[in-house]
């Protein structure tokens, strides 16, 4: 538009400008314009509608009010092209589009999935697998099972799988596999010599073991049992560090240090990368524990237990393991506590 009002006002030899005008005042020259009486022509140029809508340089053109009737194909290509994404709206997209402060992922504390409140799809996905987390995993049973008969089994089975089972075994296990890493870490806790013992109860696995075949493995030096608390608390102000005086009252900063004993169980309970004191000399050794896992509201029911059990019976073919032949790998505070409970002393063997 801005070259058609340049030359709209520039001056031209026609006999519209004839005599030339000439003012003084560029007010005047406005004035003067709008006393008179002018005919403006708006053009339209047609242009052919987009697929993604009727858009011009980056606006989107409307069509309101009242349009002369022209033929139907010039009102299809008049018409614009609007095309709806997305009808049903989820809460997520709206929070998304919105830029509101709320929308956040809610990260639950018993399982630590991270899901978007609101969102069904995604609240679907977090109440199943906090299910499955919690209780165990969903089990239907197989039509052959290797079941290892125990004596002492209340209200459950337990199960072995082999690398050579059919499929179905195999994509169950790698299922109970994401769940321990989910814990314990991923990439070392199955591979293919590993035999793998489920612990089956109200058809879900409520825990599960991993062990694998090793030769030797060291001894965990023991140290003494102290009855003091194991967690200590030490008080210390600091003389140079800034104080607020109001009035009388001084208000100083008092640094507090929590830290634990040698012998707390609670050292490292998250990272799993305490270390362990051994003997340098190997000790021969039969089965590894590579990981034990149970679901959260399975545990102190004796079923880590019962799954330790389990392995020293069905482990080797004709006699029964004992427990002086088990090994752990690289045991958690959690794993430690286990092993000293099942052994009876705090001197158990480790593998690498």
């Amino acid at each position: 538009m801005q070259p058609k009002i340049s030359s709209f006002f520039k001056p031209s030899s026609s006999s519209f400008f004839a005599p030339p005008l000439v003012f003084d005042d560029e007010d005047d020259v406005f004035a003067n314009w709008e006393k008179k009486e002018h005919i403006i022509v708006n053009i339209y140029q047609l242009r052919a509608p987009k697929s993604d809508g009727v858009s011009y340089d980056g606006y989107t053109e409307s069509f309101s009010g009242s349009t002369p009737k022209k033929p139907a194909s010039e009102n299809s290509c008049l018409k614009p092209q609007l095309k709806t994404l997305n009808k049903k709206r989820s809460y997520a997209q709206f929070h998304l589009e919105l830029g509101q402060s709320d929308f956040l992922l809610h990260t639950c504390s018993t399982c630590g999935v991270k899901f978007a409140a609101g969102d069904v799809s995604d609240e679907k996905a977090h109440k199943t697998f906090h299910k499955d987390y919690t209780l165990g995993i969903q089990f239907k049973g197989w039509r052959y099972e290797r079941v290892i008969h125990m004596p002492c089994v209340e209200g459950g089975r337990v199960v072995l799988v082999l690398d050579c089972d059919p499929p179905a075994q195999k994509n169950k296990v790698q299922e109970v596999v994401k769940m321990v890493e989910m814990e314990l870490g991923s990439g070392w806790v199955f591979h293919k010599l590993c035999k793998v013992y489920l612990f089956i109860s109200s058809q879900r696995i409520a825990g599960c073991v991993f062990v694998e075949p090793i030769k030797e493995a060291f001894k965990v030096l023991s140290g003494p049992v102290e009855e003091r608390s194991n967690v200590t608390r030490m008080k210390k102000t600091n003389v140079n560090s800034a104080s607020l005086q109001f009035g009388e009252i001084i208000l100083q900063r008092e640094v507090m240090k929590k830290g634990y004993s040698v012998n707390c169980p609670k050292i490292l309970d998250d990272n799993h990368n305490g270390a362990i004191v051994c003997e340098k000399e190997a000790t021969p050794a039969v089965c590894g524990i590579r990981a034990i896992w149970v679901s959260p509201s399975n545990r102190r029911k004796g079923i880590a237990t019962q799954l330790l059990d389990a392995v020293r019976r069905s482990f080797c073919m004709g006699f029964v393991l004992e427990k002086f032949q088990l090994a752990f790998s690289q045991p958690s505070s959690a794993g430690q506590a286990l092993a000293s409970s099942y052994f009876g002393t705090k001197s158990f063997l480790v593998f690498n």
